[in-house]
């Protein structure tokens, strides 16, 4: 069986570089959204055994354990070393030590993900190389999700340009690696233009969609970007 692993920021930290689209109630109120659909999709995902949630924000594990997810509460700000520890722990409880299982690490802001585009990377695994890694990117270049067989099996390398560097890092460390686009994946909710592309779509995420939608529909049209104090100061760093 697969274990899956999301990690979430604190949420008045989520989502930074939609600042200029979203206020902070909202932006809030997405991640959680978001959390939600992919819990769900996780949940439908023949193999996915069991889901945990690595978060330092205690409203988010409250919401992740309501939606059936075990939660790991991490001091840890980095998003690489959150996993790490994550990983670490899981090995420590037995649920994924000795590399009978894997570990399929994904992203909290690939709300559109789907049941089938998960089963597609778990049975490509499955018919694989071990120890071996199956990734499928953003469209930026990103990670959206990461399937380790063994878990463990290379270090986490998330943030600008992941796909590359876990490519690295499994050639450096003679593990199999497999790249596989899957279209649900490869919209990750990062920067304005996000929102309408994962609009156009139709995959999954109704929680997602419907806030979305709302959001669209009630915001009028920016007449200069440009001059938006809001839009000045954003972070350059991958949200996860």
């Amino acid at each position: 069986m697969t274990i899956a692993l999301i990690p979430v920021k604190r949420l008045e930290e989520s989502k930074s570089r939609l600042l200029s689209r979203l206020p902070g109630a909202r932006r809030q109120a997405l991640t959680l959204a978001m959390l939600d659909d992919l819990i769900e999709a996780l949940g439908r995902t023949p193999g996915v055994g069991r889901i945990a949630i690595t978060t330092p924000d205690p409203i988010v594990a409250e919401r992740a354990r309501t939606a059936g997810a075990e939660v790991l509460i991490r001091a840890e700000p980095g998003l690489n070393a959150a996993l790490e520890d994550g990983r670490t722990r899981l090995a420590s409880a037995g649920d994924a030590a000795g590399g009978e299982e894997d570990l399929l690490i994904v992203l909290g802001d690939v709300a559109g993900a789907t049941p089938e585009d998960f089963a597609s990377l778990l049975e490509a695994a499955r018919h694989g190389e071990s120890p071996g890694v199956w990734l499928a990117p953003s469209r930026d270049g990103g990670t959206s999700a990461l399937l380790q067989h063994p878990a463990g099996a290379i270090a986490c390398c998330f943030g600008r340009e992941s796909a590359r560097r876990h490519r690295e890092a499994a050639r450096a460390a003679g593990v199999a690696y497999h790249e596989i686009e899957l279209a649900s994946l490869a919209i990750d909710l990062d920067q304005p233009e996000d929102l309408e592309a994962f609009l156009e779509t139709r995959g999954g995420g109704p929680r997602t969609r419907a806030l979305l939608e709302d959001v669209s529909a009630s915001t009028p049209p920016s007449t200069s970007p440009a001059t938006d104090p809001a839009t000045t100061r954003v972070d350059s760093r991958r949200d996860g």
